[in-house]
């Protein structure tokens, strides 16, 4: 598969993107009284629809279609089957070992953390460990879009977009505490930034390791595992966040919206 640099650095440059939304996050918990989780929450529904309808629909499709060019019909199914699963055993083997003191995707906003009696050092530890956490889970998201871009740009940029919004959360998670326990608001954003670049890292070790060796069956075995990747984060990141900050049925409404916006744009570039 020829892969020219204008679509490396196209890929490269919306994992970046992706990644660095983490600021986002941080600006709205700094410059705005209080969050509006209930469009949050609409916003995490939408950002899970998009990535699973994708995952499924798009993804997994082709994935097994380049398997079956190279393994056969069955066989191909198979190897695309096994690596989709794949894709979710190894994000939930680092979901369990990441250290975390806090729920890492907790979003707390400035009003909350003022009624909290937290003390610094309780709430600097917290900020720390939920950026190590984050950055260790953007690592394979942003294996995901790099990977997803390079294939098709417009699948990349839906999948960037998605992973943005997911973003926000955790940029709010990573700054507040921090913030809080140190007053420091460039020191706040910094850790926030920084959890996020581990996306671009992903994409980048992704590129030196894998794309020496990117071929027909690399590709699908990796398409399938990134579905599987992002099946996982929505099931156990985006819905349950989107759940427990908002409505039952706002989250289900930005998830059904989020497919079907996903939907639409796959006719319009078919």
């Amino acid at each position: 598969m020829d892969i020219t640099t204008e679509r490396l650095l196209f890929a490269f440059g919306l994992t970046l993107f992706a990644g660095l939304s983490t600021g986002i996050g941080s600006a709205l918990a700094f410059y705005t009284k209080q969050t509006n989780k209930k469009f949050l929450s609409a916003a995490l529904g939408f950002s899970a629809g998009v990535m699973i309808y994708v995952s499924m629909v798009e993804i997994f499709v082709k994935a097994r279609a380049s398997l079956e060019v190279v393994y056969g019909s069955t066989k191909g199914y198979w190897v695309t089957t096994v690596a989709f699963f794949g894709g979710i055993a190894l994000i939930a083997i680092i979901d369990k070992f990441v250290p975390s003191a806090e729920n890492p995707h907790e979003i707390r906003d400035v009003k909350d953390m003022k009624k909290e009696k937290i003390n610094d050092s309780a709430l600097l530890r917290m900020g720390m460990f939920s950026a190590l956490a984050i950055a260790i889970h953007n690592f394979p998201e942003g294996l995901a879009t790099f990977t997803s871009a390079i294939q098709d740009p417009a699948l990349g940029i839906s999948i960037a977009v998605a992973i943005a919004i997911h973003n926000i959360p955790e940029g709010i998670a990573v700054s507040v505490p921090i913030f809080f326990a140190t007053g420091n608001k460039k020191k706040a954003f910094f850790y926030s930034f920084l959890s996020g670049l581990s996306e671009p890292l992903g994409a980048i070790v992704g590129y030196f390791l894998l794309m020496r060796f990117f071929n027909d069956a690399m590709f699908g075995i990796i398409f399938a595992g990134v579905a599987g990747i992002m099946v996982y984060i929505s099931l156990d990141e985006l819905l349950p966040t989107a759940e427990k900050y908002g409505e039952h049925h706002i989250a289900i409404y930005g998830l059904i919206s989020g497919m079907v916006v996903m939907a639409l744009s796959l006719l319009l570039f078919a």
